[in-house]
Parts: structure tokens; C-alpha cells; sequence
């Protein structure tokens, strides 16, 4: 980081990078060891993490919209709210997620980063019938954590 900046400063970093597309300044935020996870990909540790927002800021092609507000931190942990705008899928559905964000701090970086939102909602919009249909189900849930994973592995493969 540079500097000695503050946990509120990094996340201000974070979600400023972020909404610029520019998934290098996103990872710089993050420790080594960071452990990330949400209801879409599960939990990802490590380079998995800095992989996952490189292949959905790539994938995005420059459609996604970011928003964040809301940002408190203290000496170990800290929080914010984010909204994300942005077209899912074959059939480019618009999806608008309201996603509650925690965060704990090591050495000055983000060592663990949960994301929280309704997977239901996401489901519905991203998904089209069957996700308002089945969005809430196990079945569903799983179905999506393995999807965005074997494209985070091909993703990973490729670099």
C-alpha cells in the first residue's frame, strides 16, 4: 500500500478501483492470504480471489456499473455497501445487486472479504423464471457456486 493508509482508505481504494475496471488496484488491497466469499462463488482463498474479480471485470467488457457508500472501518474491521449494474448471461439480463460487504484487516490489507446479498433476488434477475422459481433452493445455489467456478478455473488456467 502506499504509504500508511487506513483501513477506511483502503476500502475506499478497493471499491474506487473496482468501479475504474481496474482489477490490479482491486487485488493490491488484498493480503496474500486473503479469503474471500458470497453466495455466487463460495469461498476462494489466495489467488483465487485476485482471479475472480480480474475474470469479472474481463467478462464485463466494460458493461458493469459499480457503485459504493457506507464505508466505516476501524483498526481490524470495516464494512460497506455497493450496488453492481449489469447485464448476466447469453440472453444479457440486467441484473442490479445490492451487496453488503465485511472486512478484516492484516498488515495494513484485506485479509478476509465477505459479500453478502440476496441470492434469490440475484437469481431472479440473472436467471430469468427459473431463478425466480428455484433461487432459493440448494440445488440452485449449488448449481451457481460450481458454475462460477469451473469459469474461474478455465480463467486461472488461461493466465
Amino acid at each position: 500500500m502506499e504509504g500508511n493508509m487506513t483501513n477506511e482508505e483502503v476500502i475506499n481504494k478497493f471499491y474506487s478501483s473496482f468501479s475504474a475496471a481496474d482489477a490490479e488496484g482491486m487485488n493490491s488491497c488484498y493480503h496474500k492470504d486473503v479469503v474471500f466469499e458470497d453466495p455466487a462463488f463460495g469461498q476462494l482463498k489466495g489467488d483465487r480471489v485476485r482471479g475472480m474479480w480480474s475474470m469479472l471485470l474481463k467478462r464485463s467488457g466494460g458493461g458493469l456499473d459499480v457503485k459504493f457508500s457506507d464505508v466505516k472501518a476501524d483498526e481490524h474491521t470495516g464494512s460497506a455497501k455497493w450496488i453492481a449494474k449489469y447485464n448476466y448471461g447469453p440472453k444479457k439480463r440486467p441484473v442490479v445487486n445490492n451487496v453488503s460487504a465485511s472486512f478484516e484487516f492484516k498488515d495494513g490489507k484485506i485479509i478476509k472479504h465477505t459479500d453478502h446479498f440476496d441470492s434469490w433476488k440475484w437469481a431472479s434477475m440473472a436467471l430469468g423464471l427459473p431463478g425466480k422459481l428455484l433461487g432459493w433452493t440448494p440445488f440452485l445455489k449449488n448449481k451457481v457456486k460450481g458454475e462460477t467456478n469451473k469459469l474461474l478455473d478455465q480463467f486461472m488456467a488461461k493466465k
